[in-house]
Formats: C-alpha cells, sequence, structure tokens
C-alpha cells in the first residue's frame, strides 16, 4: 500500500514536473514573441523617428525657402516701384527736354526770322542805293560785307585836294543817299574817313586824323543839311590806318583816299526786335 503511494506520488510529481515544462517553453516562445514585436516596434518607431526628423528638417528648409521667395517678392514690389517712381521721373524730365528743345527751336526760327528780316532790308538798301546813284560810276561803289551796306565815294568826288569842303557835285550824290537814310529810319549811316599816308598840317589841322574827322563831320552836315535825322549819324576818322593797298604809289594812294558812308541797323533797336520776338514766342506757350 506504502509503495502504491510513493508510486502514485511520484507519477504525480512527474506528471507535474512534465506539465511545468510545457507551459514554461510556452512562456518562453510567447516572451520570445514578444520580444521580436517589441524589435519590430523598436525598429519601426526609430523608422519613424527619422522620417520625423527628416520631415521637420524639410519643412525648416521648405520656411527658408518660402521666407526667401517673400524677401525676393517684396524686393521686386519695392524694385517694381522704384522703376516706376524712376519711370515717371524719366518721363517727365524727357518731357521737359523736349519741350526745352522745342523751345529752344522756335527761339533759334525767331532769331533767324529776325535776321532775315534785316538780311531783307539789307537787300532792299543795296538796291535802293544802286539804283539812286547808278552802278555805272567808277568813284561809287555799293556792296555789302557780312549783312552791312557800304558806299565807298573816291575822295576826288567829294573833297578838293587838301579840303574839307565838300564840292557840289558830292552834294548831288549824298542827296541820293541821304533819301535812302531818310527811307530807314531804323537804320544809322556811320559816315568813315580814309586818308592815304602823306603828312598833312595845314592851318587848324595838325595830321590825318584831324584831317580825316574833319572830312567826316563836313559829310555828316551835309546829310543834316538834306533832313537825315542826327540821331542816326556818326562820324568817323581812320587817318591813313586802314588802307585798302599799299601807299606805295599815287594810283594806290588815290584809292586809300576814300569816305565810306556804312549803313547798319541801330544795334539797340535790333535787340528790340529780337527781344520782341522774344515776347511773342514766351506769351504764345
Amino acid at each position: 500500500m506504502r509503495k502504491l503511494m510513493l508510486i502514485s506520488i511520484a507519477g504525480m510529481f512527474i506528471l507535474t514536473s512534465c506539465v511545468a515544462k510545457k507551459e514554461h517553453e510556452a512562456l518562453k516562445q510567447k516572451q520570445q514573441e514578444t520580444q521580436d514585436l517589441l524589435n519590430s516596434a523598436t525598429v519601426k518607431l526609430n523608422s519613424c523617428l527619422s522620417e520625423k526628423a527628416a520631415a521637420q528638417a524639410r519643412v525648416e528648409t521648405m520656411k527658408d525657402q518660402l521666407a526667401d521667395l517673400r524677401k525676393a517678392n517684396q524686393d521686386l514690389i519695392d524694385t517694381k516701384g522704384n522703376l516706376t517712381t524712376l519711370t515717371q521721373k524719366g518721363a517727365e524730365n524727357l518731357e521737359k527736354s523736349l519741350e526745352s528743345l522745342k523751345e529752344k527751336d522756335l527761339k533759334i526760327s525767331r532769331l533767324q526770322d529776325a535776321l532775315t528780316k534785316k538780311d531783307s532790308v539789307t537787300l532792299a538798301i543795296v538796291s535802293s542805293l544802286k539804283k539812286a546813284v547808278g552802278i555805272d560810276d567808277p568813284d561809287i561803289e555799293v556792296n555789302v560785307e557780312k549783312g552791312v551796306v557800304f558806299i565807298s565815294i573816291a575822295d576826288k568826288l567829294l573833297f578838293k585836294s587838301g579840303s574839307y569842303t565838300v564840292t557840289s557835285k558830292a552834294k548831288e550824290v549824298l542827296a541820293k543817299v541821304a533819301a535812302v537814310i531818310n527811307s530807314k529810319p531804323n537804320f544809322e549811316a556811320m559816315v568813315e574817313s580814309h586818308t592815304d599816308n602823306v603828312p598833312y598840317s595845314k592851318g587848324v589841322l595838325e595830321d590825318n586824323w584831324d584831317l580825316s574827322v574833319k572830312r567826316a563831320t563836313s559829310v555828316v552836315r551835309v546829310l543834316e543839311e538834306l533832313e537825315v535825322n542826327p540821331q542816326q549819324l556818326i562820324a568817323a576818322g581812320r587817318s591813313y590806318h586802314v588802307p585798302l593797298v599799299e601807299n606805295d604809289t599815287a594810283e594806290n594812294k588815290a584809292k586809300n583816299r576814300r569816305t565810306r558812308i556804312v549803313v547798319l541797323p541801330k544795334i539797340d533797336q535790333f535787340y528790340d526786335m529780337i527781344e520782341e520776338e522774344m515776347k511773342n514766342l514766351s506769351g504764345a506757350n
């Protein structure tokens, strides 16, 4: 009986030991599966953490890029605004420059008109003088130099040798000249007398300067007697210092003894005419 009980207890112990071993193996297997799951989850977690870090890095990069784009966009807007302002200012400056050029062109045109008008009057004077005094007289020459009319009268036609008294024949010529001068009240007539280089000293006259000036004033007085406005007359003596040719022969000395009547516009009135044109131009603007 006792032996049977021992066998039974031993059998139970053996059975219990077998059950415990199976459960242990099962738990061990379960533990391994759990560890595998944990390892897999850890790998996935690490992968997710890496992807998150990469994603955050991309986000930061995109934020920086977005900030750069916004700044670039603002810079473009500012630049556009500045360019618009510069363009407007440039357009205004260009318009002002064009207006200034236009005004200058108009002023130049006005000046050219004034000069053309003066030249037209000058040509009219030349034509009138040539008709009046006759162009075939070798002792009278009418020409234009730089827009100025010159009437050159030989000394022998105006004065006797060594004299400053105007001859009767010369008065006839001067009467025709006076008629032309009287028709142009805006012009002046400068009587310019020249001598040769032969020294002169006679009576109250000291030298050729005195003689040339005295002859010029004598012609001026005749023109004044012919009702030329004295405000239009100028007397000038040049002595022998502006010869036409060398004073080396009697013929050349005769050429140098001459009186020129220079018909020219009054400078002040000529500028007044230009100024009036400028006023008209300003009024037109």
